[in-house]
């Protein structure tokens, strides 16, 4: 019993943060993309060809509407410059 009360305290406070992510809009390598990781994971994992094309968003749709309204949407061609 003591285990199952441990394990659902655990879920517990696991499942807010979770829950919550941050979204980014980018130019990656000369393509729009929408991604939960932050401005230097971003830099990391694609290298210097990557700057951010927006806000922070707290929603995957809010991210993926702003990519959408202002260049086209994810996978389109882009440019750092």
């Amino acid at each position: 019993m003591r285990l199952v009360f441990a394990a659902a305290a655990v879920a517990a406070v696991l499942v807010p943060a979770a829950a919550h992510a941050d979204y980014y809009v980018y130019c990656a390598n000369n393509r729009i993309e929408v991604d939960s990781r932050d401005p230097n994971q971003m830099r990391i994992a694609r290298g210097s060809g990557v700057c951010q094309m927006g806000p922070k968003f707290g929603f995957l749709s809010s991210a993926q509407d702003f990519a959408r309204n202002n260049f086209g949407g994810a996978g389109r061609p882009c440019s750092c410059r």
